[in-house]
């Protein structure tokens, strides 16, 4: 069988295909203009008001600025690269630090708080106040030249304060204080020499002339030889 040969289009399809072709061109341009038309009718307004208000800000400034004043901004900036490149690696180095110190803060700064406010229900904070309060009035009523020559007497008083925290000192003490409630007055009744004899064959009062007897050893010391 004879082979069926294709048929090639004609001339004129070919340039009414190429003219189709041009045509859809023509309007994808068109509609590009005109999308471009629109764009621009909708900048312009938008320009002219930022052109308007950079005038006018200008305006204010023109005054006070010179071309001089930016040229030496920049040779300063140009020259202060260094340090401005130091300043940016320590603030980088400064957030890293509070990156790791952080999670610290987090479980400190409750517990801190926790502490502070145990001081305050135990009063302590109430305590200095009233300390800060006492050395207003001292102020008040002293100069530094005044409190200057106390100071002496200040740290006698602190070593007599030492000396009364001994265990001794406070045992002795306590004993004194307890001696006037411990004294039976309205059984006082005056004595001659043979009552003062009778009176000591008690044992009280025996023990009581030993403690005498020894106090009076101790105030012996007091004296210019010791």
């Amino acid at each position: 069988m004879p082979e069926k040969t294709e048929k090639k289009p004609s001339t004129e399809a070919l340039i009414l295909e190429r003219l189709d072709r041009m045509e859809d061109q023509l309007q994808t341009l068109v509609k590009s203009q005109e999308s471009l038309t629109e764009l621009k009718n909708d900048i312009t307004p938008l320009m002219n008001s930022a052109v308007r208000l950079l005038i006018d800000e200008l305006g204010m400034v023109e005054s006070g600025f010179q071309l001089e004043d930016l040229f030496a901004l920049l040779k300063q900036g140009l020259r202060s690269l260094r340090n401005l490149t130091q300043a940016l690696e320590t603030m980088e180095n400064l957030f890293e630090l509070w990156n790791c110190m952080e999670p610290l803060l987090k479980s400190t700064v409750p517990n801190l708080i926790n502490y502070m406010d145990n001081l305050e229900r135990r009063g302590v904070f109430r305590t200095y106040a009233a300390m800060l309060e006492v050395r207003a009035k001292v102020a008040a009523h002293y100069d530094a030249a005044e409190i200057a020559d106390m100071s002496d007497a200040f740290v006698l008083l602190l070593s007599m304060l030492k000396k009364l925290s001994d265990p001794q000192m406070i045992d002795f003490m306590n004993r004194i204080l307890e001696l006037p409630t411990a004294i039976k007055l309205e059984r006082a009744k005056p004595l001659g020499p043979l009552g003062m004899i009778s009176a000591m064959g008690s044992k009280e009062a025996r023990q009581g002339l030993g403690v005498a007897v020894e106090l009076t050893k101790a105030l012996g010391k007091l004296g210019p030889g010791h």
